[in-house]
């Protein structure tokens, strides 16, 4: 049975100081590893970068108390992949249909930017996750590196699978992977990734 990170993890130092850092500055907050959300029979898995600072971290659930979340669970109201309404808190009364979102880093990174070794560290949770998923059909990644760390939890080479805004990977194992650029508010003003731009890409992914 999968199981998250502990609250205490310490298997990254660098991530367990600035936690202990932002307890102290923000006791009412999260800061801690946050957990999936959504159901364990999901058959469309949605993975995000890591928790953000003001975001996630403050929240305990992922992409929620940001931007990102912001156009995240509006996509996914669209398409039926959520119930209820979305607030910036946990407790709003939101679930995911048929959805599960996590992240490949559990904690929030200094500068919202995970170490290759942090990110490879936290891989054997998504790994553990993505096999606990047995209704699997199809990954979302959002950005190259959810991209290339959903491909080593799956046991693949990233450079035979490249990471390309809308790209459609069907894998070996039958699942199909879609990559999407991050729905961060950088790439959204930037109009790197647009709200049709995304739509596309999670409508993809929720085909299967």
């Amino acid at each position: 049975m999968f199981r998250d990170p502990s609250r205490d993890c310490p298997l990254c130092p660098r991530l367990v100081a600035f936690h202990a850092d932002n307890r102290a500055a923000h006791p009412d907050w999260h800061n801690a590893p946050v957990p999936a959300f959504g159901p364990l029979d999901a058959r469309l898995l949605i993975v995000g970068l890591a928790p953000g600072l003001k975001g996630a971290n403050r929240t305990g659930r992922p992409f929620t108390g940001d931007y990102a979340g912001d156009l995240l669970y509006a996509t996914l109201l669209k398409f039926g992949l959520a119930k209820g309404s979305y607030d910036q808190r946990a407790d709003d009364g939101l679930s995911l249909q048929d959805c599960r979102i996590t992240n490949a880093v559990r904690c929030v990174p200094p500068q919202n930017k995970p170490t290759p070794a942090e990110a490879k560290t936290c891989g054997k949770f998504l790994k553990d996750e993505i096999n606990s998923l047995k209704k699997l059909a199809s990954i979302l990644a959002l950005g190259r590196i959810s991209h290339e760390a959903t491909l080593r939890a799956l046991g693949l080479k990233t450079g035979t699978y490249p990471f390309g805004h809308a790209k459609i990977h069907d894998l070996p194992s039958g699942i199909r992977l879609v990559d999407s650029y991050h729905c961060s508010r950088y790439n959204t003003q930037t109009n790197r990734l647009t709200v049709s731009m995304f739509e596309d890409a999670v409508e993809a992914a929720a085909k299967r």
